[in-house]
Protein backbone atom coordinates (compact mmCIF):
# COMPACT_ATOMS: atom_id res chain seq x y z
CA UNK A 1 0.00 0.00 0.00
CA UNK A 2 2.98 2.38 0.83
CA UNK A 3 4.76 1.43 -2.60
CA UNK A 4 1.29 2.15 -4.81
CA UNK A 5 0.77 6.04 -2.56
CA UNK A 6 3.98 6.79 -3.43
CA UNK A 7 3.54 5.45 -6.97
CA UNK A 8 0.78 8.12 -6.59
CA UNK A 9 1.09 10.59 -4.34
CA UNK A 10 3.50 13.60 -4.56
CA UNK A 11 4.74 13.51 -1.19
CA UNK A 12 6.05 10.05 1.05
CA UNK A 13 4.51 10.73 4.45
CA UNK A 14 2.64 8.43 7.14
CA UNK A 15 -0.73 10.15 5.47
CA UNK A 16 -0.22 8.93 1.97
CA UNK A 17 -1.49 5.89 2.62
CA UNK A 18 -4.60 7.08 4.26
CA UNK A 19 -5.12 9.44 0.95
CA UNK A 20 -4.21 6.53 -0.96
CA UNK A 21 -7.21 4.47 0.94
CA UNK A 22 -10.03 7.66 0.31
CA UNK A 23 -8.68 8.07 -3.54
CA UNK A 24 -9.75 4.53 -3.45
CA UNK A 25 -12.40 4.16 -1.77
CA UNK A 26 -14.35 7.69 -3.59
CA UNK A 27 -13.41 5.97 -7.16
CA UNK A 28 -15.06 3.13 -5.96
CA UNK A 29 -18.08 4.90 -5.19
CA UNK A 30 -18.25 7.13 -7.99
CA UNK A 31 -17.94 3.78 -10.20
CA UNK A 32 -21.16 2.33 -8.06
CA UNK A 33 -22.86 5.60 -8.69
CA UNK A 34 -22.09 5.30 -12.76
CA UNK A 35 -23.52 1.62 -12.55
CA UNK A 36 -26.67 2.08 -10.73
CA UNK A 37 -27.64 4.44 -13.34
CA UNK A 38 -26.38 2.61 -16.29
CA UNK A 39 -23.68 6.11 -16.92
CA UNK A 40 -20.16 5.07 -18.23
CA UNK A 41 -18.09 5.29 -15.54
CA UNK A 42 -14.84 6.07 -16.79
CA UNK A 43 -16.67 9.33 -18.00
CA UNK A 44 -18.25 10.38 -14.33
CA UNK A 45 -14.77 9.51 -12.77
CA UNK A 46 -13.01 11.63 -15.20
CA UNK A 47 -15.57 15.08 -14.24
CA UNK A 48 -15.74 13.77 -10.53
CA UNK A 49 -12.07 14.21 -10.85
CA UNK A 50 -11.99 17.60 -12.27
CA UNK A 51 -14.35 18.87 -10.28
CA UNK A 52 -12.77 17.78 -7.04
CA UNK A 53 -9.00 18.69 -7.81
CA UNK A 54 -10.00 22.01 -7.27
CA UNK A 55 -11.14 21.33 -3.99
CA UNK A 56 -9.16 23.00 -1.33
CA UNK A 57 -6.96 20.75 1.14
CA UNK A 58 -7.29 17.90 -1.66
CA UNK A 59 -3.81 16.17 -1.86
CA UNK A 60 -1.57 17.28 -5.03
CA UNK A 61 -1.83 13.95 -6.91
CA UNK A 62 1.17 13.63 -9.29
CA UNK A 63 2.45 10.21 -10.95
CA UNK A 64 5.43 8.59 -10.08
CA UNK A 65 5.49 7.38 -14.08
CA UNK A 66 7.72 4.26 -13.53
CA UNK A 67 5.58 2.89 -10.34
CA UNK A 68 2.28 3.61 -12.32
CA UNK A 69 2.95 1.82 -15.11
CA UNK A 70 4.01 -1.78 -13.14
CA UNK A 71 1.57 -1.38 -10.39
CA UNK A 72 -1.51 0.16 -12.11
CA UNK A 73 -0.78 -0.85 -15.70
CA UNK A 74 0.88 -4.11 -15.81
CA UNK A 75 -2.38 -5.45 -14.32
CA UNK A 76 -4.56 -4.04 -16.23
CA UNK A 77 -3.12 -4.92 -19.26
CA UNK A 78 -2.74 -8.76 -18.09
CA UNK A 79 -5.93 -8.66 -17.18
CA UNK A 80 -7.24 -7.58 -20.83
CA UNK A 81 -4.92 -9.92 -22.40
CA UNK A 82 -6.51 -13.12 -20.10
CA UNK A 83 -9.77 -11.87 -21.38
CA UNK A 84 -9.10 -11.21 -24.90
CA UNK A 85 -9.14 -14.40 -27.87
CA UNK A 86 -5.89 -15.37 -29.09
CA UNK A 87 -7.13 -17.16 -32.06
CA UNK A 88 -9.50 -13.45 -32.97
CA UNK A 89 -5.73 -10.92 -32.60
CA UNK A 90 -4.41 -13.78 -34.52
CA UNK A 91 -6.81 -13.45 -37.74
CA UNK A 92 -6.65 -9.79 -36.88
CA UNK A 93 -3.08 -9.22 -36.86
CA UNK A 94 -2.38 -7.12 -39.94
CA UNK A 95 -5.01 -4.45 -39.37
CA UNK A 96 -4.30 -4.62 -35.79
CA UNK A 97 -0.78 -3.84 -36.39
CA UNK A 98 -1.41 -1.32 -38.49
CA UNK A 99 -3.23 0.68 -35.54
CA UNK A 100 -1.11 -0.38 -33.13
CA UNK A 101 2.46 0.71 -35.11
CA UNK A 102 1.42 2.49 -38.24
CA UNK A 103 -0.89 4.77 -36.64
CA UNK A 104 1.16 5.23 -33.18
CA UNK A 105 4.23 6.56 -35.49
CA UNK A 106 1.86 8.61 -37.81
CA UNK A 107 0.34 10.55 -34.78
CA UNK A 108 3.53 11.14 -33.01
CA UNK A 109 4.92 12.69 -36.34
CA UNK A 110 2.04 14.56 -37.22
CA UNK A 111 1.03 16.10 -33.71
CA UNK A 112 4.77 17.05 -33.74
CA UNK A 113 4.70 18.97 -36.16
CA UNK A 114 0.82 20.74 -35.85
CA UNK A 115 2.22 21.23 -31.75
CA UNK A 116 5.44 23.04 -33.54
CA UNK A 117 3.52 25.12 -35.75
CA UNK A 118 0.85 25.94 -33.09
CA UNK A 119 3.63 26.69 -30.31
CA UNK A 120 6.67 28.47 -32.27
CA UNK A 121 8.71 29.01 -28.86
CA UNK A 122 7.96 24.75 -28.78
CA UNK A 123 11.48 22.99 -30.34
CA UNK A 124 10.38 20.39 -32.51
CA UNK A 125 12.11 17.29 -31.39
CA UNK A 126 9.94 18.82 -27.84
CA UNK A 127 6.70 18.53 -29.99
CA UNK A 128 7.67 15.14 -31.19
CA UNK A 129 7.80 13.90 -27.78
CA UNK A 130 4.09 15.41 -27.44
CA UNK A 131 3.31 13.55 -30.75
CA UNK A 132 4.60 9.89 -28.99
CA UNK A 133 2.74 11.07 -25.45
CA UNK A 134 -0.47 11.43 -27.17
CA UNK A 135 0.26 8.50 -29.76
CA UNK A 136 -1.50 5.69 -28.06
CA UNK A 137 -5.42 5.27 -27.13
CA UNK A 138 -5.73 3.88 -23.94
CA UNK A 139 -6.45 0.31 -23.08
CA UNK A 140 -8.31 0.66 -19.80
CA UNK A 141 -10.41 2.93 -22.11
CA UNK A 142 -10.91 1.61 -24.93
CA UNK A 143 -11.48 -1.48 -23.76
CA UNK A 144 -14.30 -0.99 -21.13
CA UNK A 145 -16.29 1.72 -22.90
CA UNK A 146 -16.08 -0.05 -25.97
CA UNK A 147 -17.76 -3.27 -23.98
CA UNK A 148 -20.07 -1.42 -21.99
CA UNK A 149 -21.71 0.05 -25.48
CA UNK A 150 -21.97 -3.25 -27.00
CA UNK A 151 -19.17 -2.52 -30.00
CA UNK A 152 -19.61 -5.68 -32.76
CA UNK A 153 -17.14 -8.34 -32.32
CA UNK A 154 -14.72 -7.84 -34.76
CA UNK A 155 -14.18 -3.98 -33.59
CA UNK A 156 -13.69 -5.04 -29.94
CA UNK A 157 -11.07 -7.48 -31.12
CA UNK A 158 -9.39 -4.51 -33.30
CA UNK A 159 -9.06 -1.97 -30.54
CA UNK A 160 -8.65 -4.56 -27.93
CA UNK A 161 -5.16 -5.77 -30.16
CA UNK A 162 -4.46 -2.39 -31.01
CA UNK A 163 -4.32 -0.96 -26.81
CA UNK A 164 -2.41 -3.85 -25.91
CA UNK A 165 0.93 -3.50 -28.46
CA UNK A 166 0.29 0.24 -29.12
CA UNK A 167 1.77 1.27 -25.56
CA UNK A 168 5.14 -0.44 -26.52
CA UNK A 169 5.77 1.30 -29.58
CA UNK A 170 4.50 4.13 -28.01
CA UNK A 171 7.14 4.28 -25.01
CA UNK A 172 10.01 3.34 -27.35
CA UNK A 173 8.94 6.38 -30.18
CA UNK A 174 9.09 8.73 -26.32
CA UNK A 175 12.63 7.29 -25.40
CA UNK A 176 14.11 8.28 -28.96
CA UNK A 177 12.18 11.70 -29.40
CA UNK A 178 13.67 12.65 -25.69
CA UNK A 179 16.75 11.48 -26.37
CA UNK A 180 16.92 14.25 -29.55
CA UNK A 181 14.73 17.04 -27.46
CA UNK A 182 17.37 16.60 -25.08
CA UNK A 183 20.51 16.55 -27.11
CA UNK A 184 21.61 12.91 -26.63
CA UNK A 185 23.21 12.76 -30.60
CA UNK A 186 24.78 9.41 -30.54
CA UNK A 187 20.59 8.05 -30.34
CA UNK A 188 19.29 8.47 -33.97
CA UNK A 189 16.10 8.06 -35.58
CA UNK A 190 17.61 4.87 -36.99
CA UNK A 191 19.01 3.52 -33.99
CA UNK A 192 15.33 4.13 -32.89
CA UNK A 193 14.03 1.66 -35.61
CA UNK A 194 16.33 -1.29 -34.00
CA UNK A 195 15.44 -0.36 -30.42
CA UNK A 196 11.59 -0.73 -31.19
CA UNK A 197 12.02 -3.86 -33.31
CA UNK A 198 14.58 -5.76 -30.65
CA UNK A 199 12.72 -4.30 -27.23
CA UNK A 200 8.92 -5.89 -29.00
CA UNK A 201 10.33 -8.99 -30.12
CA UNK A 202 12.80 -9.31 -26.80
CA UNK A 203 9.41 -8.49 -25.21
CA UNK A 204 7.11 -10.93 -26.50
CA UNK A 205 9.64 -13.85 -25.97
CA UNK A 206 10.02 -13.22 -22.95
CA UNK A 207 6.47 -12.84 -22.19
CA UNK A 208 6.31 -16.30 -23.74
CA UNK A 209 9.05 -17.78 -21.89
CA UNK A 210 7.22 -16.57 -18.37
CA UNK A 211 3.85 -17.86 -19.74
CA UNK A 212 5.15 -21.58 -20.47
CA UNK A 213 7.44 -21.55 -17.05
CA UNK A 214 4.14 -20.50 -15.15
CA UNK A 215 1.84 -22.81 -16.78
CA UNK A 216 3.60 -25.80 -16.49
CA UNK A 217 4.41 -24.74 -12.84
CA UNK A 218 0.52 -24.67 -11.79
CA UNK A 219 -0.23 -27.86 -13.68
CA UNK A 220 1.68 -29.51 -11.08
CA UNK A 221 0.76 -27.13 -8.52
CA UNK A 222 -2.94 -28.99 -8.04
CA UNK A 223 -3.71 -26.64 -5.58
CA UNK A 224 -6.54 -23.68 -7.16
CA UNK A 225 -5.22 -21.44 -4.28
CA UNK A 226 -1.37 -21.40 -5.20
CA UNK A 227 -2.19 -21.16 -8.80
CA UNK A 228 -4.35 -18.12 -8.61
CA UNK A 229 -1.71 -16.46 -6.08
CA UNK A 230 1.31 -17.57 -8.76
CA UNK A 231 -0.95 -15.95 -11.71
CA UNK A 232 -1.52 -12.69 -9.83
CA UNK A 233 2.53 -12.03 -9.45
CA UNK A 234 2.72 -13.27 -13.73
CA UNK A 235 1.63 -9.04 -14.81
CA UNK A 236 4.44 -7.59 -12.12
CA UNK A 237 7.32 -10.19 -12.82
CA UNK A 238 6.87 -9.76 -16.90
CA UNK A 239 7.05 -6.54 -16.86
CA UNK A 240 10.04 -5.92 -14.35
CA UNK A 241 11.93 -9.43 -16.08
CA UNK A 242 11.74 -7.56 -19.54
CA UNK A 243 12.65 -3.78 -19.00
CA UNK A 244 15.32 -5.47 -16.58
CA UNK A 245 16.56 -7.58 -19.54
CA UNK A 246 15.92 -3.73 -21.97
CA UNK A 247 13.14 -5.50 -23.80
CA UNK A 248 9.60 -4.31 -23.82
CA UNK A 249 7.80 -4.77 -20.06
CA UNK A 250 4.31 -4.00 -21.68
CA UNK A 251 4.20 -6.52 -25.06
CA UNK A 252 5.45 -8.93 -22.35
CA UNK A 253 2.81 -8.46 -19.54
CA UNK A 254 0.67 -8.68 -22.99
CA UNK A 255 2.08 -11.91 -24.67
CA UNK A 256 2.25 -13.60 -21.24
CA UNK A 257 -1.84 -12.72 -20.29
CA UNK A 258 -2.44 -14.17 -23.91
CA UNK A 259 -0.49 -17.43 -23.56
CA UNK A 260 -2.03 -17.85 -19.72
CA UNK A 261 -5.30 -16.99 -21.44
CA UNK A 262 -5.58 -19.03 -24.36
CA UNK A 263 -4.41 -22.35 -22.39
CA UNK A 264 -6.74 -21.85 -19.38
CA UNK A 265 -8.37 -24.49 -20.51
CA UNK A 266 -5.59 -27.12 -18.96
CA UNK A 267 -6.17 -25.79 -15.58
CA UNK A 268 -8.42 -26.34 -13.11
CA UNK A 269 -12.25 -25.67 -12.44
CA UNK A 270 -11.20 -24.04 -9.26
CA UNK A 271 -8.13 -21.59 -10.84
CA UNK A 272 -10.78 -20.77 -13.69
CA UNK A 273 -13.53 -19.40 -11.75
CA UNK A 274 -11.32 -18.14 -8.76
CA UNK A 275 -9.04 -16.25 -11.52
CA UNK A 276 -11.79 -14.73 -12.85
CA UNK A 277 -12.91 -12.92 -9.56
CA UNK A 278 -9.84 -11.99 -8.59
CA UNK A 279 -9.35 -9.93 -11.61
CA UNK A 280 -12.72 -8.83 -12.17
CA UNK A 281 -12.37 -7.29 -8.63
CA UNK A 282 -8.61 -5.75 -9.38
CA UNK A 283 -10.04 -3.94 -13.00
CA UNK A 284 -12.89 -2.48 -11.24
CA UNK A 285 -10.26 -1.19 -8.35
CA UNK A 286 -7.58 -0.21 -10.89
CA UNK A 287 -10.09 1.32 -13.57
CA UNK A 288 -11.73 3.78 -11.44
CA UNK A 289 -8.87 4.20 -9.58
CA UNK A 290 -6.93 5.34 -12.87
CA UNK A 291 -10.25 7.56 -14.65
CA UNK A 292 -10.01 9.14 -10.97
CA UNK A 293 -6.64 10.34 -11.15
CA UNK A 294 -6.67 11.68 -14.69
CA UNK A 295 -9.30 14.19 -13.29
CA UNK A 296 -7.33 14.81 -10.11
CA UNK A 297 -4.27 16.14 -12.50
CA UNK A 298 -5.43 19.01 -13.70
CA UNK A 299 -4.84 21.63 -10.97
CA UNK A 300 -1.06 20.44 -10.46
CA UNK A 301 -0.82 20.93 -14.15
CA UNK A 302 -2.65 24.20 -14.51
CA UNK A 303 -1.01 25.63 -11.94
CA UNK A 304 2.63 24.89 -13.47
CA UNK A 305 1.63 26.62 -16.74
CA UNK A 306 0.65 30.72 -17.52
CA UNK A 307 -2.46 30.07 -19.66
CA UNK A 308 -3.59 32.89 -21.96
CA UNK A 309 -5.62 32.78 -25.31
CA UNK A 310 -2.83 31.57 -27.48
CA UNK A 311 -2.16 28.21 -25.92
CA UNK A 312 -5.97 27.05 -25.32
CA UNK A 313 -5.99 28.11 -29.08
CA UNK A 314 -2.81 25.24 -29.16
CA UNK A 315 -4.42 23.05 -26.81
CA UNK A 316 -7.55 22.45 -29.14
CA UNK A 317 -5.56 22.65 -32.45
CA UNK A 318 -3.38 19.95 -30.98
CA UNK A 319 -6.87 17.93 -30.21
CA UNK A 320 -7.84 17.90 -33.45
CA UNK A 321 -4.79 16.99 -35.19
CA UNK A 322 -5.00 13.48 -32.44
CA UNK A 323 -8.87 13.14 -33.73
CA UNK A 324 -8.26 14.13 -37.45
CA UNK A 325 -5.11 11.93 -37.91
CA UNK A 326 -6.76 8.44 -36.67
CA UNK A 327 -9.67 9.08 -39.47
CA UNK A 328 -7.35 9.80 -41.97
CA UNK A 329 -5.06 6.30 -41.30
CA UNK A 330 -8.05 3.98 -40.15
CA UNK A 331 -10.09 4.46 -43.86
CA UNK A 332 -6.83 3.99 -46.32
CA UNK A 333 -5.44 1.09 -43.71
CA UNK A 334 -8.35 -0.50 -44.28
CA UNK A 335 -8.93 -0.44 -47.90
CA UNK A 336 -5.43 0.28 -49.64
CA UNK A 337 -4.30 -3.14 -48.66
CA UNK A 338 -6.93 -5.06 -49.97
CA UNK A 339 -6.95 -3.38 -53.50
CA UNK A 340 -3.40 -4.36 -53.32
CA UNK A 341 -3.17 -7.90 -52.49
CA UNK A 342 -5.58 -10.23 -53.87
CA UNK A 343 -5.47 -12.76 -50.77
CA UNK A 344 -6.48 -10.39 -48.71
CA UNK A 345 -9.56 -9.43 -50.11
CA UNK A 346 -10.22 -13.35 -49.96
CA UNK A 347 -9.62 -13.19 -46.93
CA UNK A 348 -11.05 -10.84 -44.95
CA UNK A 349 -14.49 -9.40 -44.78
CA UNK A 350 -15.07 -6.13 -46.74
CA UNK A 351 -15.00 -3.43 -44.70
CA UNK A 352 -17.63 -1.46 -43.32
CA UNK A 353 -17.35 2.13 -43.70
CA UNK A 354 -19.99 2.59 -40.20
CA UNK A 355 -17.53 0.36 -38.18
CA UNK A 356 -14.39 1.79 -39.41
CA UNK A 357 -16.20 5.26 -38.40
CA UNK A 358 -16.70 4.20 -34.64
CA UNK A 359 -13.14 2.63 -34.60
CA UNK A 360 -11.85 6.25 -35.88
CA UNK A 361 -14.02 7.77 -33.01
CA UNK A 362 -12.82 5.51 -30.39
CA UNK A 363 -9.21 6.61 -29.88
CA UNK A 364 -9.58 7.92 -26.41
CA UNK A 365 -6.38 8.63 -24.35
CA UNK A 366 -5.85 7.68 -20.40
CA UNK A 367 -3.71 7.31 -18.10
CA UNK A 368 -0.39 5.72 -20.43
CA UNK A 369 -0.13 9.35 -21.57
CA UNK A 370 0.06 11.46 -18.18
CA UNK A 371 2.36 8.68 -17.10
CA UNK A 372 4.52 9.52 -20.26
CA UNK A 373 4.57 12.82 -19.82
CA UNK A 374 5.49 13.06 -16.09
CA UNK A 375 8.38 10.86 -17.19
CA UNK A 376 9.92 13.66 -19.35
CA UNK A 377 12.68 15.43 -18.20
CA UNK A 378 13.49 18.29 -15.87
CA UNK A 379 15.60 20.27 -18.08
CA UNK A 380 13.81 18.97 -21.61
CA UNK A 381 12.33 22.97 -23.17
CA UNK A 382 9.01 22.96 -23.38
CA UNK A 383 8.12 20.46 -20.61
CA UNK A 384 5.35 22.28 -18.83
CA UNK A 385 3.65 23.23 -22.06
CA UNK A 386 4.08 19.44 -22.95
CA UNK A 387 2.41 18.65 -19.81
CA UNK A 388 -0.90 21.00 -20.46
CA UNK A 389 -1.15 19.66 -24.11
CA UNK A 390 -1.60 15.76 -22.98
CA UNK A 391 -3.49 16.78 -20.41
CA UNK A 392 -6.06 18.35 -22.85
CA UNK A 393 -6.10 15.65 -25.53
CA UNK A 394 -6.30 13.12 -22.80
CA UNK A 395 -9.32 14.74 -20.74
CA UNK A 396 -10.63 15.65 -23.82
CA UNK A 397 -10.69 12.96 -26.09
CA UNK A 398 -12.27 10.75 -22.95
CA UNK A 399 -15.11 13.35 -22.60
CA UNK A 400 -15.55 14.59 -26.32
CA UNK A 401 -14.84 11.05 -27.27
CA UNK A 402 -16.38 9.46 -24.84
CA UNK A 403 -19.59 11.59 -24.41
CA UNK A 404 -20.46 11.24 -27.65
CA UNK A 405 -19.78 7.55 -28.81
CA UNK A 406 -23.19 6.22 -27.34
CA UNK A 407 -24.85 8.64 -30.24
CA UNK A 408 -22.51 7.77 -32.96
CA UNK A 409 -23.11 4.17 -32.74
CA UNK A 410 -26.90 4.84 -32.70
CA UNK A 411 -26.71 6.82 -35.58
CA UNK A 412 -24.56 4.93 -37.45
CA UNK A 413 -26.61 1.69 -36.62
CA UNK A 414 -23.52 0.01 -35.61
CA UNK A 415 -24.30 -2.88 -33.07
CA UNK A 416 -22.93 -6.44 -32.16
CA UNK A 417 -24.41 -9.49 -33.97
CA UNK A 418 -27.51 -10.59 -32.99
CA UNK A 419 -25.41 -13.63 -32.12
CA UNK A 420 -27.48 -16.24 -34.15
CA UNK A 421 -25.06 -17.75 -36.45
CA UNK A 422 -22.88 -18.22 -32.85
CA UNK A 423 -25.61 -19.64 -31.15
CA UNK A 424 -25.82 -22.38 -34.02
CA UNK A 425 -22.36 -22.95 -33.42
CA UNK A 426 -22.28 -23.69 -30.06
CA UNK A 427 -25.82 -25.57 -30.50
CA UNK A 428 -23.87 -28.23 -32.58
CA UNK A 429 -21.02 -28.96 -30.53
CA UNK A 430 -22.97 -28.54 -27.28
CA UNK A 431 -25.34 -31.49 -28.58
CA UNK A 432 -22.31 -33.19 -29.89
CA UNK A 433 -20.79 -32.90 -26.03
CA UNK A 434 -24.35 -34.16 -24.82
CA UNK A 435 -24.14 -37.35 -26.43
CA UNK A 436 -20.54 -37.75 -26.31
CA UNK A 437 -21.17 -37.07 -21.98
CA UNK A 438 -23.75 -39.65 -22.13
CA UNK A 439 -21.51 -42.62 -24.24
CA UNK A 440 -18.80 -42.08 -21.45
CA UNK A 441 -22.20 -42.55 -18.57
CA UNK A 442 -22.80 -46.18 -20.22
CA UNK A 443 -19.12 -46.65 -20.22
CA UNK A 444 -18.62 -46.14 -16.49
CA UNK A 445 -22.08 -47.22 -15.29
CA UNK A 446 -22.44 -50.56 -13.61
CA UNK A 447 -24.13 -52.93 -11.73
CA UNK A 448 -23.99 -51.40 -8.51
CA UNK A 449 -24.75 -47.38 -9.89
CA UNK A 450 -28.85 -47.19 -9.37
CA UNK A 451 -30.78 -46.74 -12.38
CA UNK A 452 -32.46 -43.30 -11.06
CA UNK A 453 -28.88 -41.94 -10.43
CA UNK A 454 -27.88 -42.93 -14.15
CA UNK A 455 -31.27 -41.66 -15.35
CA UNK A 456 -30.65 -38.17 -13.53
CA UNK A 457 -27.45 -38.03 -15.36
CA UNK A 458 -28.91 -38.46 -19.02
CA UNK A 459 -31.70 -35.85 -17.86
CA UNK A 460 -28.78 -33.24 -16.74
CA UNK A 461 -26.55 -34.08 -20.50
CA UNK A 462 -29.87 -33.64 -22.38
CA UNK A 463 -31.29 -30.63 -20.67
CA UNK A 464 -27.36 -28.72 -21.47
CA UNK A 465 -27.71 -30.32 -24.90
CA UNK A 466 -31.19 -28.70 -25.84
CA UNK A 467 -30.61 -25.36 -23.73
CA UNK A 468 -29.09 -23.74 -26.10
CA UNK A 469 -30.85 -24.58 -29.14
CA UNK A 470 -34.05 -23.22 -27.40
CA UNK A 471 -32.04 -20.18 -27.26
CA UNK A 472 -32.73 -20.13 -31.30
CA UNK A 473 -36.55 -20.09 -30.93
CA UNK A 474 -38.90 -17.20 -29.86
CA UNK A 475 -37.49 -14.97 -27.67
CA UNK A 476 -40.33 -13.39 -25.94
CA UNK A 477 -41.68 -16.54 -24.79
CA UNK A 478 -39.90 -18.49 -21.67
CA UNK A 479 -39.04 -21.47 -23.54
CA UNK A 480 -38.27 -24.70 -21.23
CA UNK A 481 -34.72 -24.24 -20.13
CA UNK A 482 -34.99 -20.52 -18.65
CA UNK A 483 -37.89 -21.95 -16.69
CA UNK A 484 -36.02 -24.79 -15.24
CA UNK A 485 -33.07 -22.22 -14.36
CA UNK A 486 -35.80 -20.09 -12.75
CA UNK A 487 -37.60 -22.76 -11.03
CA UNK A 488 -34.11 -24.19 -10.19
CA UNK A 489 -32.83 -20.76 -8.48
CA UNK A 490 -36.28 -20.61 -6.19
CA UNK A 491 -35.58 -24.11 -4.85
CA UNK A 492 -31.40 -23.03 -4.09
CA UNK A 493 -33.03 -20.04 -2.28
CA UNK A 494 -35.05 -22.29 -0.18
CA UNK A 495 -32.23 -24.67 0.48
CA UNK A 496 -30.00 -21.51 2.03
CA UNK A 497 -33.01 -20.35 3.96
CA UNK A 498 -33.55 -23.56 5.58
CA UNK A 499 -29.56 -23.98 6.23
CA UNK A 500 -29.29 -20.42 7.70
CA UNK A 501 -32.04 -20.63 9.58
CA UNK A 502 -30.49 -23.59 11.56
CA UNK A 503 -27.08 -21.57 11.74
CA UNK A 504 -29.21 -19.09 13.44
CA UNK A 505 -31.00 -21.46 15.83
CA UNK A 506 -27.21 -23.43 16.58
CA UNK A 507 -28.52 -26.36 15.28
CA UNK A 508 -25.10 -26.38 12.85
CA UNK A 509 -21.99 -24.56 12.49
CA UNK A 510 -20.85 -22.17 10.91
CA UNK A 511 -18.62 -24.31 8.72
CA UNK A 512 -21.03 -26.61 7.68
CA UNK A 513 -23.08 -23.56 6.23
CA UNK A 514 -20.05 -21.82 4.65
CA UNK A 515 -18.96 -26.04 2.89
CA UNK A 516 -23.25 -26.42 1.79
CA UNK A 517 -23.93 -22.40 1.08
CA UNK A 518 -20.62 -22.87 -1.44
CA UNK A 519 -21.96 -26.13 -3.14
CA UNK A 520 -25.41 -23.82 -3.55
CA UNK A 521 -23.12 -21.18 -4.90
CA UNK A 522 -21.59 -23.49 -8.21
CA UNK A 523 -24.90 -24.58 -8.89
CA UNK A 524 -26.63 -20.93 -8.82
CA UNK A 525 -23.28 -19.83 -10.85
CA UNK A 526 -23.36 -22.58 -13.18
CA UNK A 527 -27.22 -21.10 -13.86
CA UNK A 528 -26.35 -17.57 -14.71
CA UNK A 529 -23.79 -18.98 -16.60
CA UNK A 530 -26.11 -20.92 -18.81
Amino acid sequence: MRLLAWAILAHEDEEAGVELLLLFAGSLAVAAVARRVDWPAPLLLVAVGLAVSFVPGVPDFRLNPELVLVLVLAPLLYSAALDSSYLDIKANIRPIGLLAVGLVLVSTAVVGVVAHMVVPDLPLASALVLGAVVAPPDAVAAVSIGRKLGLPRRSMTLLTGESLGNDATALTAFKVAVAAATGVAAFSWTDGIVTLLVTSIGGVLVGLVLGVVVHKIRLRLGDGVLESALGMLVPFGAYLLAEELHTSGVLAVVAAGLYLGHNATAAGYATRLQETAVWKSVDVLLESLVFALIGLQVRSIVSAVRLDTALWVASAAVLVAVIVVRFVWVFPAAHVPRWLFPHIRRREPRPDARSLTVISWAGMRGVVSLAAAAAIPLDMPGRDVVLLLTFVVTVGTLLLQGMTLPVVIRKLGVRAEDGQDRVLAEAQVQSTAARAAVDRLDELVDDGVPEHMARKLRALAEHRGNAVWERLGRQEQENPAAAFRRLRRGMLDAEREVFIAARDRGEIDDEILRRVQRELDFEEAALDRE
